[in-house]
């Protein structure tokens, strides 16, 4: 095995998204699992998210698309 992963040194000028030390193969984007764990919670916290754009449907409401009012049984 290559002994640059084995032993976790840096790759070639990258720098970890968080701190900005250099990347450690074994923890690639990051440096350490601490700057690994706090991306992971921004993501479950919701500090990052992909932007969206809700297009408008592609067809006219017509009579069949609207809802249909509930029947009350009596």
């Amino acid at each position: 095995m290559n002994r640059r992963k084995e032993e976790g040194r840096p790759g070639p000028a990258r720098s970890c998204p968080i701190c900005g030390r250099p990347a450690l193969h074994r923890y690639r984007p990051f440096c350490s699992k601490r700057c690994a764990d706090v991306d992971l919670a921004r993501w479950l916290g919701g500090r990052y998210a992909i932007p969206a754009m809700e297009e408008a449907p592609d067809f006219e409401a017509g009579e069949n698309d609207r809802p249909r009012p509930e029947r009350r049984s009596s």
